[in-house]
């Protein structure tokens, strides 16, 4: 009993699997206390309402790409490296078992009213992806950094939606090409980045 998680870790991480799985209208209250092995007033403690759960759980999934970015920057040789290197971390999500789709395109399409708290989470978390990429594309030297990272996440959100209603792996080819293909548009192909290295 000692190595149980804790009450919130399990709502929150029984809410995570259900509702990327299934939805977030889909699935109720009951089903994610009882699936948690927690009694309704220990979720209520901790989530004052369904909708603080959705936003809860869309923090963790924030929270994880985050990481995965951080991860890919700190495997990159430069700037466009690291665009590189996200590419290559989405194309690995849309490949993976269970994919559906981005949790936070999904959420916008189950909560499409801008006012409401899950819906703020969705553009609080694309802002802040739309942000990160056009910082590495003006660190990478790119002239106009805010169109070209507006392209890199029409990319990813293409791959994202195609990836799970079709074979992944030649939309993750297809999505690769496309990074590779802005960046060499931008200067900062790899033949041109090995030219610049010293």
């Amino acid at each position: 009993m000692g190595d149980r998680p804790p009450a919130r870790s399990r709502l929150l991480g029984t809410a995570t699997r259900l509702f990327y799985a299934e939805g977030l209208h889909s699935v109720g209250i009951d089903r994610i206390v009882a699936e948690a092995q927690v009694t309704r007033a220990t979720l209520y403690r901790h989530f004052p309402g369904k909708d603080q759960l959705v936003v809860a759980y869309l923090s963790e999934v924030d929270k994880a790409v985050r990481a995965q970015v951080a991860e890919a920057a700190a495997r990159g040789e430069s700037p466009a490296g690291v665009v590189r290197a996200v590419g290559e971390s989405i194309a690995a999500d849309i490949r993976g078992p269970g994919f559906r789709g981005c949790a936070f395109l999904n959420a916008a399409a189950e909560y499409p009213d801008p006012t409401h708290p899950v819906h703020r989470a969705v553009l609080g978390h694309r802002e802040w992806f739309l942000r990160t990429i056009t910082d590495l594309l003006t660190h990478a030297g790119a002239t106009a950094p805010d169109p070209a990272a507006r392209h890199f996440v029409m990319l990813r959100d293409g791959a994202m939606v195609a990836g799970c209603l079709a074979d992944p792996e030649p939309i993750c080819r297809t999505f690769l090409r496309g990074v590779e293909g802005l960046l060499t548009h931008l200067g900062m192909s790899e033949a041109a980045s090995s030219d610049r290295r010293p």
